[in-house]
């Protein structure tokens, strides 16, 4: 435990929504990609965005981009599909973080069903595994998914921390936070690189950070919402630094 105590906490950007405010107007501003490199100098540790099949924010040539622009890791957010898959084996980010998606939801409610769908999934992690794309699955802090996503041959679970970020601060956030801290600690045993992520927000990452076993956070929505009042460098460098004075009392 020692060991993990002094792991860096990287922090991963979605500059997804950088996109959906381009596109809410059309043409070319703001840059995705523009807020990209700003999070690279900034001390972002990777950048992540989600191609989604309705393409609402991150478009195709975005993906092609930010791949060639950036000198961090590009961890890529897809949905189990054959067209995803293709992109992925096309682009090889550094990451592939497969994320449920349903078209007419706001955004990613709820983590993965690995459990049950191993037939579907194993195929597809086999092939982003063989083009040395390493393998993340978004999933709930769960045992049973945890272990399916561990013996599908997975590198990586992102732990969903929407529920506990939606709680009301106090006792109910307290509990999301136990069973978060739990499910890392289990995905850690299983041999698992563990990381977190939705909804994240300076009032909600520092119980989270504080987990040993969490090796990244992938925070968007509201580093980009913020930036609108104070920009990306002031509130990454809030982030950061809220992240690693919570790693210090591990």
């Amino acid at each position: 435990m020692e060991n993990l105590k002094l792991k860096h906490l990287r922090l991963g950007v979605n500059i997804d929504h950088v996109a959906t405010l381009r596109n809410a107007r059309g043409g070319m501003h703001p840059s995705p990609i523009a807020a990209a490199l700003l999070a690279q100098k900034a001390g972002a540790d990777g950048i992540t965005a989600h191609l989604r099949e309705d393409r609402r924010h991150i478009k195709d040539e975005d993906i092609n981009a930010l791949k060639e622009a950036i000198d961090i890791p590009l961890n890529f957010e897809m949905a189990a599909t054959e067209e995803m898959l293709k992109n992925a084996l096309r682009v090889v980010p550094n990451a592939a973080c497969i994320v449920p998606e349903g078209r007419e939801e706001l955004t990613t409610e709820g983590g993965l069903a690995v459990a049950g769908h191993e037939a579907k999934l194993a195929p597809m992690i086999d092939q982003l595994k063989q083009a040395g794309i390493r393998v993340s699955l978004f999933v709930d802090a769960d045992e049973q998914e945890l272990q399916a996503a561990a013996n599908l041959g997975a590198d990586i679970v992102e732990l969903h921390t929407g529920r506990y970020c939606d709680s009301p601060a106090g006792e109910e956030r307290q509990q999301e936070a136990r069973r978060i801290a739990h499910g890392a600690r289990f995905a850690h045993a299983l041999g698992l690189e563990v990381h977190a992520g939705h909804g994240l927000s300076f009032e909600t990452v520092s119980d989270i950070a504080v987990l040993p076993e969490i090796v990244e956070l992938n925070i968007g929505h509201f580093l980009i919402g913020a930036a609108v009042f104070t920009g990306l460098e002031d509130v990454i460098g809030q982030m950061r630094n809220l992240m690693d004075e919570a790693r210090k009392q591990a």
